[in-house]
């Protein structure tokens, strides 16, 4: 039988059909010997089992791209069929065990609930902002319900539009949710293991900025940024922002609120030369063991660095992919050599 949960630890990268992209993801970073904060995955036989009476898939097919009313009417619909459609009771015993697992010698911890399809986070499809997150729930209930809107989000207005016009099928399509323990995040931002500004291979770009991770990955902050060679470690290039606002934790228990940094904070850096070594460090491990350039996630808590994503970088891969494999032929082979020194010379210049 197919698994209703699984434990990011028992997930590796073949495993997308089951967990999705991040799920498959985040358990092969763990099969790395990388840090990432311990979880579940509610596999897609759930999801599956959730909505299989609702026909979801030939009720997208259906739709046109260009027809925006009514893409957005039948969207509508559909995330509300998801949301409130009945539990299975098998589902429901499945989530909440893994949660009550997870959540000791605590009750109720807070958990980030995160999204994870099956066509997310490939090298040639990227879903990266497009499903939906949830931060710092707590309780049973609140997990079961946001598992639900987690599911839902996959027939969110951009997300079937994406899908549609990148003409991928809904057949196989299904919906995984990674439930993973919150991270108390002194700092947080992104890195990619090649600039994502020229496609340079050789360094390593971070953003980082105070508090929870949601406000540079929703560009709530202009946060530091720092290039870095991912040869030497040597920071090449270094721009600190001033930064007014940052997410944290919401007083009341629950969910994340925005807040003022402390004056004392704002011209900072949010990380420390130190940790910019330790993160490429990581950024050279996370690529090596893909094998590809990787847009990368990351926090700083009380321990240390926590990856809390890893996937294919996709701007510069399809560029890659897009450029001819071979030069054209010239009339003389020492043109070869007068092209490469015009080509050195404009550089230079």
């Amino acid at each position: 039988m197919t698994p209703l949960v699984v434990d990011l630890a028992d997930l590796g990268r073949d495993d997308v059909a089951l967990a999705g992209g991040k799920g498959a993801s985040l358990g092969e970073l763990l099969r790395a010997g990388i840090r990432v904060p311990p979880g579940f995955v509610v596999a897609t036989g759930a999801f599956r089992t959730a909505v299989a009476a609702l026909d979801l898939g030939a009720r997208v097919a259906a739709l046109d791209p260009d027809d925006g009313d009514a893409v957005r009417d039948a969207c509508a619909d559909l995330r509300a069929a998801v949301e409130s459609a009945p539990l299975p009771g098998d589902v429901v015993a499945a989530v909440t065990g893994a949660y009550r697992r997870l959540a000791r010698p605590e009750a109720d911890p807070p958990v980030a609930v995160r999204s994870s399809a099956t066509g997310e986070d490939g090298a040639a499809d990227s879903f990266a902002g497009v499903q939906d997150t949830y931060l710092r729930v707590r309780g049973e209930d609140a997990v079961l319900r946001d598992v639900r809107r987690c599911w839902a989000s996959l027939y969110g207005v951009d997300s079937v539009t994406y899908r549609l016009r990148r003409g991928i099928p809904e057949t196989d399509l299904a919906m995984a949710v990674v439930v993973q323990r919150m991270v108390d995040a002194r700092s947080s931002g992104v890195m990619f293991t090649r600039s994502p500004r020229t496609g340079d291979r050789s360094v390593v770009a971070i953003d980082a900025s105070w508090g929870l991770g949601s406000a540079v990955v929703g560009g709530d902050v202009t946060p530091d940024s720092f290039v870095a060679s991912k040869v030497t470690g040597e920071i090449t290039r270094r721009t600190v922002a001033t930064k007014l606002r940052r997410h944290e934790p919401d007083p009341a228990g629950e969910g994340v609120v925005e807040s003022d940094v402390p004056d004392e904070l704002r011209d900072v850096p949010a990380v420390t030369d130190e940790e910019i070594g330790e993160l490429v460090a990581l950024a050279r491990r996370v690529e090596a063991h893909h094998g590809c350039a990787q847009d990368v996630e990351w926090a700083i808590d009380a321990e240390g660095i926590v990856l809390l994503q890893s996937r294919p970088e996709t701007v510069w891969a399809a560029k890659d992919a897009a450029a001819p494999t071979t030069a054209a032929p010239a009339a003389r082979a020492f043109d070869h050599v007068l092209h490469a020194l015009g080509g050195a010379r404009r550089t230079e210049a």
